[in-house]
């Protein structure tokens, strides 16, 4: 499982890279993203909706989540 650190960096940056790595996986293949900007989680959601994927969010610590994804 590959990790994104998205700690400090601000919307559309998480977004972009979700979608970058997500374009790379191979199905059955996932990603860790870590954040820290609360909107990012939503926005990578709706980003990825169009793509067979599993999306998972986790909100690790106060104020970190963790977005997980597989792809289908």
């Amino acid at each position: 499982m590959r990790f994104i650190d998205c700690l400090g960096e601000m919307c559309p940056i998480p977004v972009i890279k979700a979608e970058e790595e997500f374009k790379k996986l191979k199905p059955g293949e996932s990603f860790v993203l870590e954040t820290d900007h609360s909107c990012a989680p939503l926005f990578i959601k709706k980003q990825l909706k169009k793509y067979k994927c599993k999306i998972k969010v986790l909100e690790v610590d106060f104020g970190i989540w963790q977005v997980t994804v597989e792809k289908c």
